[in-house]
């Protein structure tokens, strides 16, 4: 899968650039009212999830299907980084074997291959839900100069997917980065994950992209969903 390939190549650097999963985690942890003792967190990546909480809970499951990401992930007795993938049947089957108190997706489901399916899994787990998904206005700039059509779902159809699971609230966050050359930007796009490893552009329309783009800012749309 490329998509896994693209996140373990460049694990070791994710961190320099990861500065919006960064806040999106942020978000997610801090708009927790209560304290959940059993934590399960899908797409758990390096930890952005797990570095974030601060009270004292009993059992914290990260899961991630790259293994170099679960390598960087905090360590501790009480934190199980398990490898595994969410598009796989296989590991809701062993996870609704448990009882968690919260689950938390950071960044990561819109990389779900069946996203209906994949929130159904999840709402099986009969646990309240911190989830956080890029959308199609991630981009935007770029993409409408590309001419090319965003590999995201929109805000409405990913809306109306959590509400057929959860009962929920959802909120669109939008941020920005600004950065001081295209190439810089490309630069970030490439390792930062939020593109998935999905190369839409040959080199040369990239080429192109890159000298005509007539922003220095990257937009990204989340999706928080929470119950």
């Amino acid at each position: 899968m490329k998509i896994q390939k693209e996140f373990s190549r460049f694990a070791h650097e994710y961190g320099k650039y990861n500065i919006i999963q960064n806040r999106v985690a942020q978000k997610l942890v801090d708009e927790v009212r209560n304290t959940p003792q059993r934590i399960l967190d899908l797409g758990c990546g390096s930890g952005n999830i797990a570095s974030k909480i601060q009270w004292p809970y009993e059992r914290f499951v990260g899961v991630d299907f790259s293994q170099e990401m679960l390598d960087l992930h905090p360590k501790d007795r009480k934190i199980e980084c398990r490898l595994g993938d969410f598009n796989d049947d296989k590991l809701f089957e062993e996870l609704v074997k448990e009882e968690y108190d919260r689950v938390f997706s950071a960044s990561s489901l819109q990389w779900a291959e069946d996203l209906d399916t994949c929130l159904y899994q999840i709402s099986q787990l009969n646990a309240p839900v911190s989830l956080a998904i890029f959308t199609s206005n991630t981009f935007k700039t770029l993409l409408e100069t590309a001419g090319i059509a965003s590999p995201l779902r929109c805000v409405d159809e990913v809306t109306y997917l959590a509400n057929q699971y959860f009962h929920c609230t959802v909120e669109v966050v939008e941020y920005e980065l600004t950065f001081d050359s295209v190439e810089e930007i490309f630069t970030y796009i490439k390792k930062s994950g939020v593109s998935g490893g999905r190369n839409a552009l040959s080199y040369k329309q990239m080429k192109s992209l890159m000298k005509n783009y007539p922003s220095r800012t990257l937009e990204f749309e989340v999706l928080f969903v929470r119950n």
